[in-house]
């Protein structure tokens, strides 16, 4: 599974310009890469709240959505219009009007309403352009994820940019916020 994060709800305060550019290259993007996920068995999805956007980029992605839907390979989830603190507050919403009871609201059946739902937490995060935050992406999901923090940047990121990630990855002791217990603690001398 793999999820970009490709248009954030705080870009609709970038120029407009900007903004257009970017969805036309948005739409020129899922055209040109539609055949390559289909050779390739990868599904494609949105998270986000695409139904703001325009309606020629919505049918683009829908175009991409449906015909990717039979596909049982790798997951792309593409984060447009997206924003983490407001995926919180649209599945706080979704529970509410599904009439959870609040009682019953654990962490399992508040992810039910994540735009991921049903989706594995990220093991990895990787950030490009040596930003040390996390920039409102997957605030929930991300809880225990690995960060890995590379100066390049996400035009420039190719192959062995990932390959690096994994093998630093791949090098970590995953606790989920456990503590490491010490030698000392487990009674050895």
């Amino acid at each position: 599974m793999l999820t970009l994060y490709a248009f954030s709800i705080e870009n609709w305060k970038r120029p407009r310009a900007e903004v257009a550019t970017l969805m036309l290259l948005l739409k020129r993007y899922i055209r040109l890469e539609l055949a390559t996920l289909l050779k390739n068995n990868i599904r494609f999805r949105v998270i986000g709240r695409p139904e703001e956007l325009s309606p020629d980029v919505q049918d683009e992605l829908e175009i991409g959505i449906h015909k990717t839907a039979g596909n049982t390979g790798m997951l792309f989830n593409i984060a447009l219009n997206y924003g983490g603190r407001a995926e919180i507050v649209d599945a706080v919403r979704r529970a509410m009007r599904a009439g959870v009871d609040p009682d019953a609201l654990d962490e399992q059946r508040f992810s039910e309403f994540l735009y991921t739902a049903g989706q594995p937490d990220p093991d990895l995060l990787i950030r490009t352009s040596g930003e040390m935050r996390v920039s409102n992406f997957l605030l929930w999901q991300i809880a225990y994820s690995e960060i890995w923090v590379t100066d390049t940047l996400w035009p420039d990121f190719r192959r062995r940019d990932l390959l690096e990630a994994v093998i630093a990855y791949q090098k970590r002791d995953r606790r989920y916020g456990g503590i490491k217990p010490s030698p000392v603690a487990l009674g050895a001398k």
